[in-house]
């Protein structure tokens, strides 16, 4: 009987060895019978680099089955803001930016150029008006002299640094070996453009006015080859980040909307959609008005195929992809809004428009506070916060640390402007640099809310200026430029986004929204000073030094 049962034991043993074999060889098989079936689809897009190359290559092979088993279990499989991967990965560079270039070219040519029409209308007879304008005097001021307490990191340019001490050498720029220093060794201005950027930051600004590394990094963030891509933890929307070859780090936001598609009147503020044109136009806009507080931001023409799907080892994301009844790449990945099947990200076939923002330095190196708007939202279907109900509001908010001295309310002043002309209902928190403390300006992050509506107005927007009547004399002379014609904003504004590799970014209706927005905070800030007078409503920041327009000051009483 024993006998019996032990051989019963073999064979059900040997069947279940058989069985795996049979399921390892199909396995084995699948890809090839998959790239046999779909060779003869015919596609609705003529692709410009094998649209179908998912459908081709099928399931990744075991190699690849096994990278991303281990990548799902460490611990940065879904990386963080702060992060940095630097996993390089092979490709022939030159090859996928002339691809790049020649899409971004034709794509170009498809779309009306509304902003070069009303650029080469408008245009003044000899020069630009962005050259016109940084030749003002009220964009020529300089910041006072710097101390080692005044920059975000302090750099010994007499350090020089070995590229070969790096394991892959082309971490600088492209890494042209005639780049370097005629000894051999990197110098501080040969640090790739990310990190120069980083350098730069102060106490006052991210940037300085004509900073040159600003524009190469704008071009770095369109050209530098792609090596990793992994999904962003937190937030309501999807987000990437995407690392290049020089290991500098941008966040990614996909198009999820036209430029003349508007956010329907009955979403709510928190459930808008997060707009990849809203983070390049804000950049520009922040530039323009000269807070320079928004971390540089590119428009980007990105390969969803190459780019993303195939250098991702984020599992998550990569198992999101799918190929849709039109036969363009599609993905969701996860978030809390809109990663689903229904609202999957589509290319054309597989190119896909997003904005790329630098990143600003790690957090491990340069940490940030983040702070609760005082006029933040409620969130809420039903609700309404305290500001909406309270028109005595600010002067509680005067009395509380840390808008009861220095900047930060006119900091406030400032951000409240720039959210206004954007339409961005979408500014619960705000961040600052933990090392300058309180004395220093506010980081415009998070602008993807904006240029939603050009048809409507938020006035509620500027509820922190109708109840404090606050700003800065500068702040209020640059608003009074922007409204003359030879110095219009949307003017402007179309000049300096016509400069982006996806420009039009802005409909033409937005650019005259911005006139018209305008003109009411001009209008509310008249009215502040006929009840207020211009002394108490006007914080004079251009007396003594220029640039101490960060001196500690208190806020008035009435």
């Amino acid at each position: 009987m024993k006998m019996i049962l032990l051989r019963k034991f073999r064979v059900l043993i040997l069947m279940v060895f058989l069985i795996a074999c049979s399921m390892h060889i199909m396995i084995d098989l699948l890809p090839k019978l998959e790239r046999h079936g779909n060779s003869g689809c015919s596609c609705s897009h003529t692709p410009s680099e094998e649209p179908q190359s998912w459908g081709k290559q099928g399931w990744p092979n075991k190699h690849t089955l096994r990278i991303l088993q281990d990548f799902s279990n460490e611990p940065s499989s879904n990386v963080s803001s702060h992060s940095l991967e630097r996993i390089p990965v092979p490709g022939d560079k030159t090859q996928a930016l002339r691809r790049l270039e020649h899409l971004g070219q034709r794509g170009d040519r498809k779309r009306p150029f509304i902003q070069d029409a009303t650029v080469a209308k408008n245009m003044p007879v000899k020069g630009s008006r962005l050259s016109a304008l940084y030749d003002h005097p009220l964009y020529k001021r300089s910041p006072p002299p710097l101390t080692d307490e005044d920059t975000l990191f302090n750099v010994n340019t007499d350090i020089r640094f070995d590229p070969k001490a790096a394991e892959d050498q082309a971490w600088n720029t492209e890494g042209n070996m005639d780049e370097f220093s005629p000894t051999g060794e990197l110098t501080a201005d040969s640090y790739p453009n990310w990190l120069r950027f980083h350098i730069g930051i102060n106490r006052y600004e991210l940037y300085s006015r004509h900073n040159p590394v600003i524009d190469a990094l704008l071009k770095d963030l369109v050209t530098q080859r792609i090596t990793s891509v992994a999904m962003k933890s937190g937030g309501t929307q999807l987000k990437l980040i995407m690392t290049f070859q020089n290991y500098g780090q941008a966040l990614f936001k996909p198009m999820k909307q036209t430029r003349e598609q508007e956010t329907p009147p009955d979403f709510f503020y928190f459930s808008d959609f997060e707009r990849h044109n809203a983070e390049i136009a804000a950049f520009h806009l922040d530039k323009i008005l000269d807070f320079r507080r928004v971390p540089p931001v590119a428009g980007r023409l990105v390969n969803m195929t190459k780019e993303i799907r195939d250098v991702t080892r984020d599992k998550k994301l990569w198992r999101t992809f799918f190929i849709s009844p039109a036969n363009n790449v599609c993905f969701y990945g996860e978030c809390s809004y809109y990663c689903s099947t229904e609202h999957a990200l589509c290319g054309k076939p597989d190119q896909i428009e997003g904005s790329l923002a630098a990143f600003l330095p790690d957090l491990a190196l340069a940490k940030r506070k983040t702070w609760r708007n005082p006029w933040r939202r409620s969130y809420h279907k039903r609700k309404k916060a305290e500001w909406e109900v309270d028109p005595d509001y600010c002067e509680e908010v005067k009395q509380t640390p840390p808008y009861d001295s220095g900047t930060r309310l006119l900091d406030i002043m400032d951000m409240t402007v720039f959210d206004f002309l954007m339409g961005n209902m979408d500014r619960h928190h705000y961040e600052t640099f933990e090392k300058f403390g309180n004395e220093t300006f506010i980081i415009h992050l998070d602008n993807g809310r904006g240029f939603g509506k050009h048809s409507h107005d938020e006035i509620s927007i500027l509820v922190p200026l109708t109840q404090c009547c606050r700003v800065r004399k500068s702040t209020h002379l640059r608003l009074q430029l922007l409204a003359k014609e030879e110095y219009k904003l949307s003017m402007l504004m179309a000049e300096s986004l016509v400069r982006d590799h996806l420009s039009p970014i802005l409909i033409q209706p937005h650019l005259d929204a911005m006139d018209r927005r305008l003109r009411q905070v001009l209008n509310v800030l008249s009215e502040c000073i006929e009840k207020e007078g211009y002394s108490y409503v006007v914080e004079d920041d251009l007396q003594g030094h220029q640039g101490t327009d960060h001196a500690h000051t208190g806020p008035r009483r009435r």
